[in-house]
């Protein structure tokens, strides 16, 4: 290792010079943008590492354990026999990528491959100059009390998956819990077993980690907690410490304390959409609710605008992608309909374990209703049409406060998604990915096989692996995540024709900066980020929606964009001619399934029991968990 002043080589391979000098923003060459790509080192030796060392003649050391990539064209280093112990729960931990790093590639000090054995980490808590992120200690006096909340809810949210992978000691450092904004992160994980090593290591069974343990890190925190929240924290911390109070009480008590304090902060929710079928595809396999595209205003009895938003990218095609994708569009809202309905007359706060239970049994419906219509078509493998789904709901429960009143909305939006359409959180100062692909690369990290770049390098790493409507609901496996609105911000919901090859990560402040400043409407951000999938991608229908939260001051309401869109209103013909193939003579189908007619039929009547269900689970509930007070006044207006 030497010290050296650093130069950047251009991503492009193929730039004939691509050497440039730091602190350049686009190749001197080529004009390719540079990518200035900081990593975290983990390896016994690596804080022994001066700074400005070049490592592997790559890699040069800014500070300790970070690192910049001065090639990052190139692939990194891959494990070559099999994937070490260290970096197992990296990937076990994929699906929490939004808090826990992930693993970049492995890098060696010298030739010894068999030593010195240092993993790089990417994603971690830096910013776009390698410098870390506050910590939490640091941020947290400054912080209000709806988000010294959030962020312990999220540490809570993590001591699970993590104790089960054995690293819960990676949130008992309160260094290496760092905060951006509303989200908390991790440098990195610490084997939990690390903490108790001794010389006679074998003498010696490994202490269980536990809330109490959690307890004292918060409680180094408490002495700066806002007024309203300090007692109540205290007492929670306190309760960790007794034996026999599980994750479930304490859960409770701090989604309680958490709900309070979201649901005093006022809420605006607008809301618009874009579609396009690309300038290489005839048709629009896309759907996405509410529908940008069409002229009018949403119908009065549609009373899931502007909590829903939603995006499917339908499969198979023209007679049956654009089929699936209205299906689950249709059935979703008439479901969620149902829901709100129920959410908004119980009696008590509904838990998110029960919401996402509900959610997950109406994504379950929307796949039947797809797979019937596939069955009684009588497609089988490949032919299966399906759809992609990324929605979100927010919903606006009543929370009782500790004065006594009511605030009409607890500022919590449920976040869902099958398959690889995407969710991103936009403010001024970040773009945060929300959703995890379901695609082959992603299955093959979780499962503890691959690296992501590496898996990445496979021919169907793109893949899906799930869909709605191509398989039984048995073996569906949606992501359900709930998030509180406590920051103004912009949900960004959008098919992979926008999402490919980081569009949305490269150009968020580009497309919307004038919105923040209050320059440019959300219509007309949502038709330029059209235009850009169109003219960067161009190879597959593009659809957005935007969903703009606005919680720092009261507004007046204001009219909504809106659509009338009843059922099968902008079906092409082959699409509605899908849906009757059925009933016109197909002889097998009608021999195992009966007549086209009844079945389509009985796909309504079940889509409607189902909502019928789904609402007497909320109503059995609600009776069994009655309020301990009655309602009182009104705190805060319905957005």
């Amino acid at each position: 290792m030497s010290s050296f002043q650093p130069q950047i080589y251009c991503s492009n391979l193929n730039c004939a010079t691509p050497l440039n000098d730091f602190g350049s923003s686009v190749c001197k060459n080529c004009q390719n943008p540079l990518v200035y790509r900081y990593l975290w080192a983990v390896g016994t030796a690596v804080l022994q590492i001066p700074a400005d060392s070049q490592i592997g003649g790559r890699y040069v050391v800014k500070a300790p354990q970070i690192w910049l990539d001065t090639q990052p064209g190139l692939q990194p280093d891959f494990p070559t026999v099999e994937l070490p112990d260290a970096l197992l729960p990296y990937l076990y931990l994929y699906s929490y990528r939004l808090h826990i790093p992930e693993v970049h590639g492995l890098c060696f000090k010298e030739d010894d491959r068999a030593t010195d054995e240092i993993f790089l980490l990417e994603n971690v808590p830096l910013d776009k100059q390698g410098n870390l992120l506050p910590a939490i200690a640091q941020s947290w006096a400054q912080a209000t009390a709806a988000r010294q909340v959030y962020w312990l809810w999220q540490l809570l949210q993590l001591w699970s998956p993590l104790a089960e992978q054995g690293v819960s000691a990676s949130l008992l450092a309160a260094d290496n819990i760092r905060v951006e904004g509303w989200r908390v992160r991790l440098c990195q994980l610490f084997i939990d077993e690390a903490l108790f090593a001794t010389e006679d290591e074998a003498t010696l069974e490994t202490p269980m980690l536990g809330l109490g343990d959690l307890a004292n890190v918060w409680l180094g925190w408490l002495d700066q907690a806002k007024p309203e929240i300090a007692a109540p924290l205290q007492k929670l911390c306190q309760d960790m410490h007794e034996d026999g109070v599980g994750l479930g009480a304490i859960s409770a008590q701090l989604n309680q304390l958490l709900l309070e304090q979201t649901a005093q902060l006022p809420l605006r929710l607008q809301i618009a959409s874009a579609t396009d079928p690309g300038p290489q595809q005839g048709h629009n396999e896309d759907t996405c609710y509410p529908n940008g595209t069409q002229v009018g205003s949403i119908k009065l009895n549609d009373h899931v605008f502007p909590r829903l938003v939603a995006v499917c990218d339908g499969i198979g095609g023209h007679e049956g992608g654009e089929v699936a994708s209205q299906l689950a569009v249709q059935s979703l809202k008439l479901q969620i309909q149902a829901l709100l309905a129920e959410v908004t007359m119980a009696d008590s706060i509904v838990p998110p374990e029960v919401v996402a239970e509900q959610i997950e049994a109406i994504v379950r419906v929307m796949n039947d209703m797809i797979s019937a219509q596939n069955d009684m078509q009588g497609r089988e493998a490949r032919r299966r049409m399906g759809t992609t789904l990324v929605m979100a709901l927010q919903l606006p429960q009543q929370v009782l406060l500790s004065t006594g009143q009511v605030a009409e909305n607890s500022h919590e939006l449920y976040l869902v998604n099958v398959g690889d359409s995407r969710a991103y959180w936009l403010t001024p100062r970040y773009c945060h990915q929300l959703t995890v692909d379901d695609d082959v690369a992603a299955r093959e990290v979780r499962m503890g096989r691959s690296l992501y770049r590496e898996a990445l390098k496979r021919p169907d790493s793109g893949s899906l692996i799930q869909a709605l409507g191509t398989r039984d609901s048995e073996f569906l496996r949606p992501s359900i995540q709930r998030f509180l609105l406590e920051e103004d911000g912009i949900l960004l919901l959008c098919s992979d024709g926008l999402s490919d090859n980081g569009w949305v990560e490269s150009s968020w402040l580009d497309i919307m900066g004038e919105v923040f400043r209050g320059k440019k409407l959300l219509s007309e951000a949502a038709q330029a980020w059209v235009d850009l999938a169109n003219q960067n991608n161009g190879h597959d229908n593009v659809s957005v929606v935007l969903l703009d939260c606005h919680v720092s001051t009261p507004l007046p309401d204001v009219s909504f964009p809106g659509v009338r869109s009843p059922l099968n209103s902008d079906w092409s013909e082959s699409s509605r001619g899908l849906l009757q193939e059925a009933s016109t003579g197909d002889e097998r189908v009608e021999t195992q399934l009966g007549k086209g007619k009844t079945t389509n039929k009985l796909l309504w009547i079940g889509l409607i029991l189902a909502t019928l269900l789904i609402g007497s689970g909320f109503a059995i509930w609600s009776q069994t968990h009655p309020r301990s007070q009655p309602r009182r006044e009104q705190l805060t207006p319905k957005s």
